[in-house]
């Protein structure tokens, strides 16, 4: 039986009806180590991302061919037994088989998302062929890796020197190796948790993101981004000049597309640093935490606004919120934000208003506020409505799901 626990939020009194006890489903955490190969196993990886990048090429090659000439769709289940035979011919060996493996699994989800695709009616975008710089990364999903202290011991490759910040809880799972732009090497780590039971909510708050403000929250609090993208954007302009002026394959070309890479990075960093703080304080700060369930590449269509959109990153916050919470016990609630920042928190009726206008003024009950922290209480009021009644209205990412399910 549920219990009915009351939350008062500033004069205001809610209940929530939740399954005490109920546990948070098994979770897998990743974790990002920065690898120090020496030359000859710098060498040894390269030469192993080159093999996975070949194998994906001639598999896909592969499909293509059978599927135009013979009208014969391939499993993975056909091009694994394919790849067994290869091998006991000597080819591929300098690989452990279960790399290579992923590599195939990797070319059959790529063609199931594509039929999926098909069939929604999307654009389907047909599996491409990786050119030289253009396959990244490859995985041991279950075994021939070993995490010991600073050193990760690769199958086939060596024992290599890792920057371990910080200790890795749970069970390892799989592990990723990733070189990125700048020809840094990464180790990804995932590993799967013991499940975490939910905290009793107590706390309960509503979250707006923006352009103005990246996050108004419900209790008045609001966060403003320090823009990265938009700091750097003479620096980036400037660089990718220099580097549309070289001469393609030459080294002075190489040593430009470094520039631009780093300028990227230290984009990327500062904002990954920026919406883990916001997320830290968000979780921290309540036990349920309510976003708007935004479609994101439909606001991307807005030229105008997109750059912006993409600078603020409301998606990875959430994503980060979400990680954050789960390991807390705590809740992230997506809900249907249509008409919040129209809406009246206080009296419920409709107040339409432009974009252009930031402040809230109601001429039912005369409420006046800000119109983010205003949709922020619609927010709150829409996630514990949802909590309440254990969802009977789902959000729309709830929705899709069930669709899909059903189709």
């Amino acid at each position: 039986m549920p219990y009915a626990l009351h939350i008062t939020f500033a004069s205001r009194c809610s209940t929530i009806y939740l399954f005490k006890g109920e546990p948070i489903p098994a979770m897998k955490t990743a974790y990002k180590f920065r690898m120090y190969p020496n030359r000859q196993q710098e060498a040894q990886l390269e030469l192993t991302l080159d093999t996975c990048r070949h194998l994906y090429n001639l598999a896909l090659a592969d499909r293509k061919y059978s599927y135009e000439t013979e009208g014969i769709s391939r499993t993975y289940e056909d091009q694994a037994a394919m790849l067994v035979v290869e091998k006991k011919d000597g080819n591929f060996t300098c690989v452990f088989s279960q790399v290579l493996q992923d590599v195939l699994r990797r070319l059959d989800k790529s063609f199931k998302a594509f039929f999926r695709r098909v069939k929604s009616g999307e654009n389907p975008g047909y599996p491409r062929f990786k050119g030289e710089g253009w396959y990244k990364s490859f995985t041991y999903p279950q075994v021939g890796f070993k995490l010991d202290c600073s050193k990760l011991t690769l199958s086939k490759i060596g024992s290599i020197r890792i920057f371990k910040h910080r200790e890795v809880e749970g069970k390892i799972k799989t592990c990723t190796i990733k070189k990125d732009l700048l020809g840094h090497w990464y180790a990804i780590l995932v590993s799967e948790m013991e499940d975490v039971p939910q905290v009793e909510p107590k706390v309960a708050i509503g979250v707006d993101v923006g352009l103005k403000n990246m996050v108004a929250l419900s209790d008045g609090t609001a966060i403003q981004y320090p823009r990265y993208y938009t700091q750097a954007e003479k620096k980036l302009a400037v660089a990718q000049r220099e580097l549309s002026r070289k001469k393609k394959g030459s080294i002075n070309r190489q040593a430009a597309k470094t520039r631009v890479a780093k300028l990227h990075q230290k984009i990327q960093n500062h904002r990954d640093e920026f919406l883990h703080q916001v997320s830290r304080k968000l979780v921290d700060s309540a036990d349920l935490i309510v976003f708007e369930d935004l479609n994101i590449s439909s606001m991307l269509k807005n030229h105008h606004l997109a750059k912006h959109i993409q600078d603020h990153a409301w998606g990875k916050l959430i994503q980060f919120t979400q990680s954050k919470a789960a390991k807390a016990g705590k809740i992230v609630e997506l809900v249907d934000a249509r008409y919040t920042s129209q809406k009246c928190s206080q009296c419920g009726i409709m107040v339409p208003k432009t974009l252009a206008e930031r402040v809230h003024h109601c001429p039912n009950c005369g409420l006046e506020m800000d119109r983010d922290i205003n949709a922020s209480l619609n927010i709150r009021t829409l996630g514990l409505r949802g909590s309440a009644y254990q969802d009977p209205t789902p959000t729309l990412s709830r929705l899709s799901k069930q669709v899909k399910s059903m189709t």
